[in-house]
């Protein structure tokens, strides 16, 4: 009972007095700065005055939905029938202990069937792999082979290889390997549905270890006939680099506050990892959607549509790792906008033929227009250089640098001021990379535009490229900005006044200037590698269980603990 607790700490610090406090605050300070920006008489230059109007704009509307949906929630998706239903989960555990043979060793708890309503149930566990280190491939099988309640682990190999099939043999884990890459995660999970028959399925990326506790805090939310899925969070153990710091810390408001917010709305879309579905639900939508590389926020939606319920807790049941280098976060990053942007473009949520409800519309139409937010700050760095070249400003020259610094900061500071409360500090990595990765997003939205297909990547696989590779657009941005900031500074020591369009441009120089900074030693820690420590492995007790072909007449549908691990293939489905 003590995770319980601890997850009703976490749900409630949403809607605690001084959360409620900051958000109605920073509510107020975004309707001033709308209302400064959009006043007519504040209107500058149109060139510059129309840039500044639409990337705040589009800030300005996120950030109230944002703050709209933290506001929303607060309740605990645990009711009474999960709690009713968890207590007789826990209770058939302790009736197969008790009822043990005397002098036969107690079932092991991953052994222990499942009862849900009063049947016994059967889960399968997914771990997806293409081309992941194997010592973290290993890490979190043996931690799913673990996990409490009777259940299966399948060990699905996209990248085919034979020293991920042989560490399925040693875990105990089931192994499947497809012959073809068709429809890359999404295709890979419903391969293996064609095989495995459990009424449940979790997945798990390959490096997301998951809590022995996972199924009991997640099972009992099927007792409602109409839940399709159960999320939990991402959250990350290997915060040791700039990007890993920054791209955890950017993810982190929108796992506390946004998706329990979502809930309210029955709107809480799964992120492709630490879920679990029920199994009939995904078989009416055709399987998990496979026609875009955002598979989960997709599915999510195809579920929605069809009346499917969803459930999101803010427990960490899981806990993996963070893009650690250039390449890896730009790869991640690319594949989400492009999924957003998809649904944007392509399956607009206000077509009145989408069967959502309006909160549903309009939280699907946040989630499709999030990364436009991304592209902004392209908007904003280009304002500057036009004062400094052209002398055009976005705002009236009556107005004086107090004056807009205070409205400025009504909406800006505000954000800190939340993201700190809620952090308990100030990541400037995320201010970093939230600054620097409109190059990403911009070539998703074209992406998407222009109906180029892009290609499957998985966040930290491979050996990784030189940084440079990825940011030539920012390496640009960042020396037009050097070279602008001394045109700028050597024109206001002529004038002895400092300008505000040299302070920003400044500012986003210095900005620039970390990033590559963070790339260089991000090309020169690959250059010279150092052997990482041995990590201890999460399970110390193994199976050890030879890996053999399918047999003639296997029922998949047998209850986890009956039968050793098999080698399954695409051609044997």
């Amino acid at each position: 009972m003590a995770r319980t607790r601890h997850s009703d700490r976490e749900t409630n610090t949403a809607n605690s007095p001084v959360m409620v406090l900051l958000v109605l605050i920073a509510t107020l300070g975004i309707l001033l700065y709308a209302g400064f920006l959009l006043n007519p008489a504040n209107r500058g230059d149109l060139l510059p005055y129309l840039m500044v109007i639409v990337a705040e704009v589009i800030l300005i509307v996120q950030a109230l939905f944002s703050m709209w949906t933290i506001l929303s929630g607060g309740r605990d998706p645990r009711d009474f029938a999960f709690h009713r239903a968890q207590a007789m989960l826990l209770q058939a555990a302790s009736r197969a202990t008790s009822t043990t043979t005397p002098g036969t060793p107690p079932p092991r708890p991953e052994q222990v069937p499942m009862k849900l309503d009063g049947r016994r149930i059967l889960v399968d566990v997914f771990i997806t792999v293409y081309g992941e280190d194997p010592d973290k491939v290993r890490r979190t099988v043996a931690a799913a082979v673990a996990l409490r309640g009777e259940h299966r682990t399948w060990l699905l190999d996209d990248g085919r290889s034979d020293e991920i099939r042989r560490l399925a043999a040693e875990e105990g884990a089931w192994y499947v390997r497809r012959l073809s890459g068709n429809g890359a995660k999404a295709g890979n999970v419903n391969h293996a549905l064609s095989i495995a028959k459990g009424e449940f399925f979790a997945i798990f990326d390959a490096d997301f270890v998951p809590n022995r506790e996972f199924l009991f805090e997640t099972v009992p939310f099927f007792t409602n006939p109409l839940v399709a899925f159960v999320q939990t969070p991402q959250t990350y153990g290997n915060l040791h680099t700039t990007i890993a710091i920054g791209a955890a810390y950017m993810q982190s408001v929108f796992y506390r506050f946004i998706q329990p917010g979502r809930n309210r709305f029955n709107a809480a879309f799964c992120v492709g990892t630490n879920v679990i579905f029920r199994r009939s639900a995904i078989d009416e939508i055709g399987g998990m959607y496979s026609d875009s590389k955002s598979e989960d926020v997709w599915t999510s939606l195809m579920l929605h549509e069809r009346g499917w319920q969803s459930v999101y807790i803010p427990t960490v049941l899981a806990v993996g790792d963070a893009p650690e280098t250039v390449e890896a976060y730009s790869k991640q990053q690319l594949r989400w906008a492009s999924g957003g942007f998809e649904i944007l473009f392509t399956h607009n949520p206000l077509n009145p033929r989408r069967r959502l409800t309006m909160d549903q519309r309009l939280q699907y139409l946040v989630t499709g227009s999030f990364y436009l937010t991304g592209i902004c700050p392209l908007l904003l760095i280009l304002v500057p250089p036009l004062e400094i070249y052209f002398d055009l400003r976005p705002m009236n020259l009556s107005i004086t640098v107090f004056t807009w610094l205070l409205y400025y900061s009504g909406f800006y500071v505000m954000q800190i001021v939340l993201a700190w409360y809620t952090q308990g500090s100030f990541r400037w990595q995320t201010l970093t990379l939230a600054t620097v990765s409109f190059p990403i997003y911009g070539r998703a939205l074209l992406n998407v535009l222009t109906g180029r297909e892009q290609k499957w990547h998985v966040t930290g696989a491979g050996r990784a490229s030189s940084p440079f590779n990825f940011i030539i657009p920012q390496v640009l941005f960042f020396v037009f900005l050097a070279l602008t900031s001394v045109v700028a500074i050597w024109r206001d020591a002529d004038n002895g006044v400092l300008t505000l369009a040299t302070a920003w441009n400044v500012t986003n120089t210095l900005i620039l200037g970390a990033f590559v900074l963070t790339a260089a030693r991000e090309a020169r820690r690959l250059a010279h590698p150092r052997t990482a420590p041995a990590i201890a492995p999460v399970v110390q007790e193994t199976q050890r269980i030879t890996v053999i072909a399918r047999p003639a007449g296997y029922d998949p549908g047998v209850p986890a603990s009956v039968g050793a691990p098999r080698l399954a293939t695409e051609a044997s489905s």
